[in-house]
């Protein structure tokens, strides 16, 4: 067994042609020839080391480029529905600055219900937060 950090380019691509992975959604993946590849689970193969190994997804990605291999990162996780995700982009595309998020999420309140903020609120949100004591004005 050697350290992950000592590998060559040759023993990533030794092992990537031996390499059997059936799991879906690595965050992480590695180009190797003509497949993509998790990025973590590669590394620790062709170091010979045990899937508890402390290195890291984002070390194994650093070895991998290190040595001239392109990685990639996924943002999608397993689970999520196309249409969820492209409402989300549809709302969050209407708003564009904090301003106009605080203000569209303002207009819902009604009017009697701004009576009853406490006119300390932000120098005494501890307090009204989490009970601790008040400070002076």
């Amino acid at each position: 067994m050697r350290s992950p950090k000592e590998l060559t380019r040759e023993e990533i691509v030794r092992a990537a042609n031996h390499f059997r992975w059936t799991r879906k959604g690595a965050k992480w993946t590695v180009i190797v020839g003509e497949r993509e590849l998790p990025a973590r689970p590669l590394v620790l193969e062709a170091a010979g080391v045990p899937p508890n190994d402390p290195t890291n997804s984002h070390q194994a990605v650093e070895i991998l480029q290190r040595l001239g291999f392109e990685t990639r990162y996924t943002r999608e996780q397993p689970g999520i529905r196309t249409n969820e995700k492209e409402e989300s982009l549809e709302t969050r595309e209407g708003l564009g600055s904090i301003l106009e998020i605080a203000s569209a999420a303002t207009k819902e309140v009604p009017e009697d219900e701004w009576d009853r903020v406490p006119d300390d609120l932000s120098i005494n949100v501890d307090h009204y937060l989490y009970g601790s004591k008040k400070t002076g004005k």
